[in-house]
Order: C-alpha cells, then structure tokens, then sequence
C-alpha cells in the first residue's frame, strides 16, 4: 500500500482538551491511541516482553514510593496543550487526578520494542520539552534501559545505558534500585 504524503498546510491539529472531548464521548473506546503533538497516533502492539517489564516495573515502584509518589500505569500525561501520550509508566506527585490528567512528573517510563524510534525521539522531545527532568525508555529490543536527563533548550542532552548487571536509581528517589537483569 502506498504512503499518503504529508500535507502539512491541510493538517488541522487538535488541542488536548477537544481529544479528552473526543474520548469522554466515546470515538475511540475500541482503539489504542495518543495525541502526540496535535495529532493522533495509533499505539503500538503489545508483546510479552513489554507487559512483562511494565508488571515488575509497576510492582517495584509501588512497593518502595507508594507514600511519596503515585505509580500510574498506561495513563493520559497531560504534557502540552496539543499532547496527551501515555507514557508505560510515570511516577508523579500525589494528587487526585480525578478531574485533570497529572501534568507534573518525577519520572516517565516507555517500554519500548516496535515503538523504539518514536520513544527515543518525538516523546524523549515531548517530555523535555515539558521538564520532565528524567525519563527511561526500557529497550526489550536490545536488553537496555536509557536514562535520559539534563535538559538543556528542550532537550535531554545525556543518555545513560544501563545493562543486565546494573542496577537504575531513579533521581528523585535514590533509595529506590532496580537491577536491569529484573526487567528485561
């Protein structure tokens, strides 16, 4: 099948607040998407791999932050007036969320395999650009986690590679260790 072009001049974006209008109605209640930059992405497919690094994941963080931080799994983000992704994981500051998606975090977390390219660039971007100081993305597809942190203009300006052996701490939590060898 051939590609459709890019027509950015009759691209009309979306704002987060006409996409929640769109989902509390119901038009994507059988589909799995993100708004992402004004647009709406259809997510990636999930393996086994991937479910399975977001359950260690989802009970260590619970396990050891529960008093300090809420864990939540597959949830909207509200990262910019024309994003809402919905990072694997983010561990964000105790409020009710109830009525608004957190738009604050400590840390987000993208288990990545199909959707590598996407998690390493346009939400490593978007969660810069909105001063999410750290974000992992758990790498099935190589047996890596990547931390990325220092923003600088947007943008993480270091990487840091953890493999099977090493243990992540995650900056705002540094009692909080978890070996790379438990989740991939």
């Amino acid at each position: 099948m051939a590609r459709a072009p890019v027509l950015h001049d009759a691209v009309r974006r979306i704002r987060r607040v006409e996409y929640e209008l769109l989902v509390e109605a119901g038009f994507f209640s059988h589909e799995r998407v993100e708004l992402l930059y004004g647009t709406i992405v259809c997510m990636s497919p999930k393996g086994p791999a991937h479910e399975t690094a977001i359950a260690i994941l989802t009970e260590r963080l619970i396990l050891r932050i529960r008093h300090e931080a809420s864990v939540r799994v597959q949830s909207g983000f509200a990262a910019s007036d024309g994003s809402e992704p919905e990072p694997d994981i983010a561990v964000v500051p105790r409020n009710d969320h109830r009525t608004a998606h957190p738009d604050k975090a400590f840390f987000l977390i993208e288990v990545a395999d199909s959707s590598l390219l996407t998690d390493r660039t346009t939400k490593a971007q978007l969660y810069a650009e909105c001063g999410v100081p750290e974000y992992w993305v758990v790498n099935v597809r190589d047996g890596i986690v990547e931390v990325h942190t220092e923003i600088v203009a947007g943008a993480y300006t270091r990487v840091q590679p953890y493999r099977p052996g090493s243990i992540v701490r995650p900056a705002a939590f540094p009692d909080v260790e978890i070996a790379v060898s438990d989740i991939l």
